[in-house]
């Protein structure tokens, strides 16, 4: 039967709206950056294997268990599993967590675009540096809470309309925009002087040591994490995006076709945002350049439409609306994780959801959450305490209240959640009702079932497992010189211990006597 609740309007709106929810912030300050340290093409080539053997088979997964169960996040793993029913509420918890620094970054970019726009119009007035306008921002606890509050408004206004009337809607006329101006970004970042220089750092193995941008290359080890990390969040995998929107798909639609085009076009656009905002930093500020992070957003990139000169702020205003709609195209897939539980749950108890009134109390709640935040600046304010600073020390996880946040959710929620769903799925269910579903509006792909077998018995959950251990150790090392690898150690046994319980308990599962 099909989908009650609403489907997307056409395949080419599904496409756009899983486009925009896995095109966001960390493609554009995070993939280039990486890419360049960790060895230019070859970490391309790296992360290119791991999109295709991690993140196809995950994303195909996510979508079948969505469209096959009609239900969103908790529905369908309570639907499809005995035993990892739980693991649904991980990819709840985590969607909603990260709204609430996600929202405070949207902000920061509205509050750029106005002060481009107010440059362009008030040629020849005072222009502060990057780093003063990120300063004064940060320090302005009420105006960033305001631009929260803006932000929070154009989400909540696209996702009361819907799935086909809202977000579909948007991302028809947002994600050609956003391509559009980023080609136009390229274009002038290319032409600037010294932008070789960048692409060289982006592109070339071993020129980010030559040059001076590192000081040592990593080792393979560290590329395997660092592309595996940055290839599972680019992909917005485990974070229960894929499995809602699934649930909004026709049966007619192919899933590996569409699966294709997302993780194809997602690296396409994380390469492309690379070449926009590498280049240009780097022809401003040589290999001292901040590459990676708010910073080069906020900072880096700021100073480097200032040095452009007059038409500088008009470049600005065409990045910052850029950056916002790629801000709005996941933070609108994120809050309707939490507005499908929501409506799936009053339908369950045999109520009728009002979408416009879940959406407006979700809202409202990460509004509360992101205003804690914004009020915190990125620690600049102290307006309330980091949790456990003050008890264990300031390391990566709690240094302000958005890495506290990202810790918890995207640092461990969602590679935890993402290795015991390929448990589950390859151990419990076999495979089978997922591969079962993603023949649905396909031809016949005869090589299919093996490689989901292979992939998420065998590779998915090994990789997970690394990258849930390169994450912990990437967060919780709170003195790298005195701890060196210990705590990367630590994590990836932490993750060997979740996949070895994981795997016992799959296999002693009523269910998957079940699938025989």
């Amino acid at each position: 039967m099909e989908n009650e609740r609403g489907s997307w309007g056409s395949n080419l709106g599904f496409l756009m709206a899983a486009i925009g929810s896995a095109v966001g912030l960390g493609n554009i300050w995070g993939f280039p950056y990486k890419m360049g340290k960790s060895g230019g093409f070859a970490f391309l080539v790296i992360y290119v294997l791991l999109a295709i053997f991690v993140g196809f088979s995950i994303m195909m997964s996510e979508l079948a268990m969505g469209r096959k169960t009609g239900k969103g996040t908790i529905g369908a793993y309570h639907a499809l599993s005995a035993r990892f029913k739980w693991v649904g509420w991980l990819a709840v918890f985590s969607p909603f967590v990260i709204l609430s620094f996600y929202t405070v970054l949207g902000g920061y970019c509205i509050e750029y675009m106005s002060l481009n726009l107010s440059n362009l119009a008030f040629a020849g007035a005072e222009i502060k540096t990057g780093s003063d306008l990120f300063s004064a921002m940060l320090t302005n606890p009420f105006g960033c809470v305001m631009f929260t509050f803006l932000f929070m408004v154009l989400c909540y206004l696209i996702n009361r309309g819907g799935i086909s009337g809202g977000i579909e809607k948007f991302n028809n006329v947002g994600m050609p925009a956003l391509f559009v101006m980023l080609v136009i970004i390229i274009i002038r970042s290319v032409t600037l002087p010294g932008a070789a220089e960048g692409l060289k750092f982006m592109f070339l193995p071993g020129y980010a040591v030559q040059a001076g941008f590192i000081e040592e290359a990593p080792s393979i080890i560290s590329v395997l994490a660092t592309a595996g990390g940055q290839m599972f969040f680019s992909l917005s995998l485990a974070m229960g995006i894929t499995i809602t929107y699934g649930s909004y798909m026709k049966k007619s639609q192919n899933i590996v076709k569409n699966s294709v085009v997302v993780v194809f076009a997602d690296t396409l656009v994380a390469i492309m945002a690379g070449i926009a905002v590498i280049p240009a930093a780097v022809a401003t500020y040589g290999p001292s350049a901040t590459l990676t992070g708010p910073k080069l957003l906020f900072i880096t990139l700021q100073d480097v439409f200032q040095a452009m000169g007059p038409i500088g702020p008009l470049f600005g205003v065409i990045f910052y609306l850029f950056v916002l709609v790629a801000a709005i195209s996941s933070a609108i897939a994120l809050i309707e994780v939490v507005v499908t539980f929501l409506l799936d749950h009053a339908e369950s108890k045999g109520k009728q959801g009002s979408r416009p009134k879940v959406v407006f109390w979700v809202c409202v709640a990460i509004m509360i959450e992101a205003a804690i935040v914004a009020l915190d600046g990125l620690g600049s304010n102290k307006f309330v305490p980091v949790p456990f600073q003050e008890m264990i020390g300031v390391g990566p996880w709690n240094d302000c209240w958005l890495d506290f946040m990202d810790a918890f959710s995207e640092g461990l929620a969602m590679p935890a959640g993402a290795l015991i769903m390929s448990i589950m799925i390859g151990w419990e269910l076999r495979t089978k009702p997922i591969t079962d579903e993603i023949h649905h509006g396909a031809e016949q792909i005869h090589w299919l079932n093996r490689f989901m077998d292979i992939c998420l018995k065998f590779i998915v959950p090994i990789a997970m497992a690394f990258i849930l251990g390169g994450q912990i150790g990437d967060f919780f090392t709170m003195d790298a010189e005195a701890q060196g690898q210990s705590v990367y150690y630590i994590g990836y046994c932490i993750g060997a211990v979740i996949l070895l319980v994981s795997w016992l308990v799959a296999i002693n599962s009523p269910k998957r006597k079940e699938t025989l």
